[in-house]
């Protein structure tokens, strides 16, 4: 382990390329389907896929408009003018020789992807966005001697967002890796499912004690924001260690053992020119005129910064805001931001609203609890409803949650009242029926209620729970320390 002082001299740089998979019905360059998460082997192909003699590729017009909506997301606009070229380098999952990429001219320029590192505000540059067919699988089955090639993924269409070098820490590589998820997802670009590799980053990482770049390691197909973070953690540190020995970093291709927590070499890396890019003659430029462009922006949702922004007068830290943002987008089904924009008129419920969309119903639908399918009036209704309870000392916030779990498990109702009651969760505030129970509670415990008398205030807590539970946890429980209070004459 090196020490935080020695860590110190090294300043660490870390750029990352994000492979995003469109969302189209079929392939970049064929009508084969794009689905491949439950497909058998090499089922989703073409003779274009597969690379036959004489297949003429086809560009997928949903793929351009996509891509273009992605510029938008990362705040630029699409090219005017962009083309595809052919990547050359031979693989078992690459059957034509060459991967369709762009390069000299790709579809976005720039942008940017703002993230936050501890409430400070960081912003990353995007050098570009590059459209690209995916290449095929290679499959290696355990305990044999030899690999399989599956199909199915090459062909598929491709965003690769390339950021400048502006990290240089894990928290930020983090940071960027899940905002970037988020905007791809609201601007319904792609599922970015990590699990099925819809999303996918390569982690480029250097460390020196001047202001020239260290030597670089690209780690690839991390396939979640732990793992970039992991990555990038274990890296640093590896590459201190080699230099602090004084051995020389060698720029590499690395991949990531999730079980052993460390990052292993798996060749050497290769430069631009060792691709011999040549513009595909196959394919035409794309050009985008400005009333495309007008109406790609014109169709953009609201994205992850200007919620942010419409959330900001209620309050909630970051936590709660990105809580909302990623379960907006977990369950086409059921929806949270509307729901709060919707009641902004009325801020205090609001931010009760947000609140217990955070700590109640989020997580209930996250876990393994079978919730009733309630529509968003209906939702709205039972917050509502809670909230006036409250707000009318009726019931407290303890019960409050119980009766908001509830009816989100078994079912709203009409009368979110009469339910409350009929469960016996409705609090007494009828100040003559609590005083008789503060009078019973004090002479019942004399020593706790002379403690309080004698300035032991924490006692008093000792004696409203006692009235809490003589009453069953009925009584209000801030009328019952007032009163408490005044039984013994403070």
């Amino acid at each position: 382990m090196i020490s935080s002082a020695v860590r110190d001299l090294y300043t660490a740089t870390i750029g990352i390329e994000c492979h995003v998979q469109l969302k189209t019905k079929t392939k970049l360059f064929s009508a084969a389907a794009n689905d491949a998460r439950e497909a058998a082997p090499n089922t989703l192909i073409s003779h274009i896929d597969v690379g036959l003699p004489g297949a003429l590729p086809v560009l997928n017009k949903e793929a351009v408009h996509l891509a273009a909506k992605s510029a938008f997301a990362l705040g630029t606009t699409p090219q005017p003018f962009s083309y595809f070229e052919r990547k050359h380098y031979f693989y078992p999952d690459l059957p034509m020789g060459y991967q369709i990429s762009q390069l000299a001219h790709p579809i976005v320029v720039g942008g940017q992807v703002v993230i936050d590192i501890d409430g400070e505000q960081q912003t990353v540059r995007i050098n570009r966005v590059q459209m690209e067919s995916d290449a095929g699988k290679s499959v290696h089955p355990t305990g044999k001697d030899y690999s399989l090639v599956d199909l199915n993924r090459a062909g598929t269409p491709l965003l690769e967002i390339v950021s400048e070098a502006d990290m240089h820490s894990a928290a930020a590589g983090k940071a960027y890796s899940k905002e970037l998820y988020l905007l791809m997802r609201y601007a319904d670009v792609s599922d970015c499912n990590l699990y099925y590799g819809n999303m996918r980053f390569d982690v480029n990482v250097s460390v020196s004690k001047t202001d020239e770049y260290g030597t670089r390691t690209e780690t690839k197909n991390l396939n979640s924001f732990r793992a970039v973070e992991k990555t990038i953690e274990y890296e640093i540190d590896r590459q201190i260690e080699a230099l602090e020995r004084g051995e020389t970093i060698i720029q590499e291709t690395r991949g990531w053992s999730d079980a052993k927590q460390k990052t292993f070499s798996m060749r050497t890396k290769e430069n631009a020119d060792d691709y011999r890019y040549m513009p595909d003659p196959d394919l035409p430029p794309i050009v985008l005129k400005d009333d495309y462009i007008a109406a790609v922006a014109a169709e953009m949702p609201v994205l992850p910064p200007e919620w942010r922004s419409r959330l900001a007068q209620l309050g909630l830290d970051r936590p709660q805001t990105d809580t909302l943002l990623e379960a907006e987008v977990e369950n086409e089904n059921v929806t949270y931001l509307p729901l709060i924009e919707a009641e902004l008129d009325d801020q205090a419920f609001a931010k009760a609203l947000a609140n217990w969309l955070v700590n109640l119903e989020i997580p209930l639908r996250r876990s393994d609890t079978e919730l009733a399918t309630i529509s968003q009036t209906e939702r709205t209704h039972l917050y509502r409803a809670v909230y006036e309870l409250i707000q009318a000392n009726k019931l407290s916030s303890t019960n409050a949650k119980t009766v908001i779990t509830d009816l989100l498990t078994n079912g709203t109702t009409d009368d979110v009242a009469n339910y409350a009651t009929d469960k016996g969760l409705i609090q007494e505030s009828d100040e003559g029926a609590i005083r008789e129970i503060v009078r019973q509670v004090l002479a019942d415990n004399e020593k706790a209620a002379s403690d309080v008398r004698n300035g032991e205030m924490k006692a008093i807590g000792f004696l409203t729970g006692q009235v809490m539970k003589l009453s069953q946890g009925k009584a209000n429980p801030a009328l019952a320390q007032q009163l408490i209070k005044q039984e013994l004459g403070l």
